[in-house]
């Protein structure tokens, strides 16, 4: 699984720019023609979509983190932390993109599940970096 956290990991990355490019450029006209000149909820919105974004990206770069680490050594907690970063990424930053879109309050009472994940997730990384052995060192014969 560890060259799919690093595919996984690279695609999420290249969806992240692609929709923090929206949120900075084709969002804001949407949101207006939505809620009209309420500045505030329009700028609320796209404070959402950048959260959503910029923890999208910090999170594929662990699960590309996570395919590293897995292929130096594979671990149980670094494969684990994977699916912790991937189920955050669809909690909280998916969550956050639909409830800019869709305008549905009940979707930011699950988002905090998604914050958790990624917790989960980096404290599981963290777990398995310590427990990566160092190849025995090489000693030589006289």
């Amino acid at each position: 699984m560890n060259r799919h956290w690093i595919f996984l990991g690279c695609l999420l990355a290249g969806l992240a720019v692609g929709l923090g490019a929206f949120g900075a450029h084709g969002l804001d006209d949407r949101l207006t023609a939505v809620h009209g000149e309420n500045s505030k909820l329009v700028d609320q919105r796209l404070e959402n979509w950048k959260t959503a974004a910029a923890y999208q990206m910090y999170h594929s770069l662990g699960l590309i983190l996570v395919g590293i680490l897995t292929l130096l050594r594979p671990s149980k907690f670094a494969g684990i932390a994977g699916f912790l970063f991937l189920t955050g990424i669809c909690l909280f930053s998916g969550l956050l993109y639909a409830l800019v879109l869709l305008e549905k309050p009940f979707l930011g009472a699950i988002v905090p599940l998604g914050g958790l994940s990624f917790i989960a997730g980096w404290i599981c990384l963290a777990w398995a970096s310590c427990c990566i052995s160092r190849p025995p060192a090489v000693q030589l014969k006289d």
